[in-house]
């Protein structure tokens, strides 16, 4: 069983920066790739950024390209979204999410954890 756990959510001013981690754990499990989805009240779930494991391809969503970004460190099994010049609109429940199979989607996702961007 996989175990993913996330950290670094909180609240934060527009304009200003957090990172969320998450750190994969279990008994031999195979890594594709690892992303973050967000969701916020009352709003479908969002793609936010992917990375893929073997060669650190990023892919992110129109609405965080250029503030975000997303990196790997291999060593620890983790995954990690830096987040610049953040917007109320930001506000979400982030979700970090494993794909353990290629092409068939992310199948292992964490508990989330709250991002509040506000004045």
């Amino acid at each position: 069983q996989v175990q993913l756990v996330e950290s670094g959510g909180g609240l934060v001013q527009p304009g200003g920066s957090l990172r969320l981690s998450c750190a994969a754990s279990g008994r031999s499990f195979s890594r594709v790739a690892m992303g973050w989805f967000r969701q916020a009240p009352g709003k479908e779930r969002e793609f936010v950024s992917s990375i893929r494991w073997n060669d650190g391809a990023a892919y992110y969503g129109d609405s965080v390209k250029g503030r975000f970004t997303i990196s790997r460190d291999n060593a620890k099994n983790t995954v990690y979204l830096q987040m610049n010049s953040l917007k109320p609109e930001d506000t979400a429940v982030y979700y970090c999410v494993l794909a353990s199979v290629d092409g068939a989607g992310y199948d292992h996702w964490g508990q989330g954890t709250q991002v509040t961007v506000t004045s």
